[in-house]
């Protein structure tokens, strides 16, 4: 017996006190399989240093990282908790009093209003972990709620969507928040005001075959998964093979499904740069764009907020005779 390593040693770090290392230090990337350092993680918004990798993050971090410091989290209303008192294997209300906890909100959205480089927005964010960001009624009025704050608030509105589609647990309730979103981002646009999705990995189901495809501008991050059912079953109900890149944000990109993609340590600034680019007026004298233009410039003394029109296409003026 190594009477040193067997006794000694054990009692002097009895005495010595031993420290326990936490387990949450280093985080290994699910693309490439390199672990980073949790402080490099961070700093790199949690896109990962070797390949680039865009992470899903939570709600609330990704509001941080999206406004400016001092922005304010809203009080969203209380929707009915388990309708159609569902169970499965367990209890609906069990796996959602579950979720709440491990999340630390009552459904899948985060609302939140500031600014963004000094320009005034209201932020919608999906939480994919709150039982994969699917909808429920709780959902439905988090973001009826955000088109009426951004309405009422004269501000844009902004949805970060991250979601597995209609939460099945809610059957038919669920589904009927896809019409509910829908008349909300028609509320914004009724009022003139910008509403643009970024849609992150993944998007898909009932989400995208609602409010999530009807923004005026369509942002992506790079790599993100897009679509409404998956490529699985696409393949067999037309009995194709699918391109390479199938439902990600570069392949819709380029067909035309997307207007920009993104990388997450650029978003904010592009956000900053769209608002600018949709709410302020041309410049006197200024040609306005071929294509895309305010319909009816406003005088600067008028109040916007009771003459705002809405963002349409300029038709193009006829030849003289």
């Amino acid at each position: 017996m190594n009477w040193i390593s067997e006794w000694a040693l054990p009692k002097i770090q009895t005495w010595l006190g031993r420290k326990e290392v936490p387990d949450n230090l280093w985080h290994k990337c699910p693309a490439c399989e390199q672990m980073i350092f949790h402080r490099d993680l961070e700093r790199s918004l949690h896109v990962c240093t070797h390949c680039g990798h865009h992470m899903r993050i939570p709600a609330a971090r990704r509001i941080e990282y999206t406004l400016d410091p001092g922005y304010q989290r809203i009080e969203l209303p209380k929707a009915p908790v388990d309708p159609l008192r569902f169970r499965d294997q367990r209890k609906y209300a069990e796996r959602l009093k579950e979720a709440q906890a491990k999340a630390g909100m009552d459904d899948a959205v985060m609302v939140a209003h500031g600014t963004i480089e000094g320009r005034r927005a209201v932020v919608a964010a999906f939480e994919f972990g709150f039982m994969g960001g699917s909808m429920s009624p709780g959902v439905g009025e988090a973001i009826v709620t955000a088109a009426r704050l951004a309405v009422l608030q004269d501000a844009p509105l902004i949805v970060f969507t991250a979601s597995g589609g209609a939460r099945m647990q809610e059957g038919a309730v669920s589904l009927m928040q896809m019409p509910r979103t829908v008349i909300a981002t028609q509320m914004v646009k009724e009022a003139g005001l910008p509403f643009i999705v970024v849609m992150a990995d993944p998007t898909t189901g009932g989400v995208t075959a609602s409010f999530a495809m009807l923004g005026d501008i369509h942002i992506a991050e790079p790599k993100a998964l897009i679509g409404f059912a998956g490529a699985r079953v696409i393949e067999q109900t037309v009995r194709e093979t699918l391109p390479e890149g199938f439902q990600r944000a570069e392949y819709l990109l380029e067909h035309g499904i997307l207007d920009m993609v993104v990388a997450r340590g650029e978003m904010r600034g592009r956000l900053a740069q769209v608002i600018s680019l949709l709410r302020e007026p041309v410049l006197a004298g200024a040609a306005p764009e071929p294509a895309l233009a305010l319909a009816d410039d406003i005088p600067a003394s008028t109040p916007v907020a009771e003459t705002r029109p809405a963002l349409s296409v300029a038709p193009k003026a006829a030849p003289e005779a």
